[in-house]
């Protein structure tokens, strides 16, 4: 396909190999890909009062509920840490990773018409709907930051000690949960092409996975003894690492962690190769 007056031309031409990614292809469609993230942004709070500020909403709404239900009724303990502070933080982790993975497992459902008329790698679906999440994380971050300035002015240092150089492991954990959901929502995604049931079978795993992470939980209340079935979990990891980096309790060790990281490493190797086999035939399925 030639541009005449523009001077370049582009050639469509089919992939070499199963799963291969054109890494230069992905870079040169960097426009494209903040003009999805923008468009993820006004799409998904369209014709909301609140507009964005749902992503400060949310997290408060869900952590009140939590902290009636869990902290108050259930009496489960929060290794210390105010109870609004533990929930923010837990959210914070958990809702980046479910968003990013219920939203790329549907990459092709959701995006069939556009697939189907317009020519660009399939990849920058998924990969703006990942960075769209951690935008919105970061967003999170203000009602956390708010809280834990008001506990540490009310409780002491003592009760809500500083970060410190631990705040540099935050940007690690949400990078091995966002590694983690987008590699399995590239599997779910190329899964849906066929079957439309993974589409369902991802919100419920999802669903679950929540209660078996520590989000609602600190691992320090789980006994010795059945700590390593919460040690299988992948999410379990960085999930702890990430409350450790901004609350200083929590626990975890290097080796649980490098568990995790290979794992969400290894899943997210096999999305994009999975992925970028089924996109050849997904308008065909979509």
């Amino acid at each position: 396909m030639s541009s005449g007056a523009s001077g370049y031309e582009i050639v469509i031409e089919p992939s070499r190999g199963v799963g291969r990614v054109n890494w230069r292809e992905l870079w040169e469609y960097r426009d494209l890909v903040i003009l999805l993230i923008r468009r993820d942004f006004s799409a998904r709070y369209r014709q909301t009062l609140l507009g964005p500020l749902w992503h400060l909403v949310q997290p408060l709404l869900t952590t009140l509920v939590f902290a009636i239900v869990f902290a108050r009724i259930a009496g489960i303990p929060t290794d210390g840490i105010p109870a609004p502070l533990f929930y923010l933080c837990g959210l914070l982790g958990w809702n980046c990773f479910a968003q990013t993975a219920t939203q790329t497992g549907l990459t092709f459902v959701n995006n069939s018409h556009l697939f189907g008329k317009v020519f660009f790698p399939r990849l920058i679906v998924p990969l703006a709907t990942s960075i769209s999440n951690l935008l919105g994380a970061a967003l999170q971050l203000i009602p956390l930051v708010v809280f834990y300035v008001y506990y540490r002015l009310k409780l002491g240092p003592a009760a809500v000690p500083a970060p410190g150089a631990s705040i540099l492991l935050m940007p690690v954990a949400l990078a091995m949960l966002a590694a983690f959901a987008l590699g399995m929502g590239l599997w779910m995604a190329a899964l849906t092409t066929k079957y439309r049931d993974f589409a369902h079978l991802n919100q419920f795993l999802i669903q679950l996975g929540m209660f078996a992470s520590p989000v609602i939980f600190p691992v320090s209340a789980v006994g010795e003894k059945w700590r390593w079935l919460v040690s299988l979990n992948p999410l379990a990891a960085p999930l702890e690492l990430l409350r450790v980096s901004i609350l200083g309790r929590g626990v975890f060790d290097s080796s649980s962690l490098a568990v995790s990281a290979g794992v969400a490493l290894t899943i997210l190797f096999a999305g994009v190769l999975v992925f970028q086999n089924a996109a050849r035939t997904a308008t065909d399925h979509a």
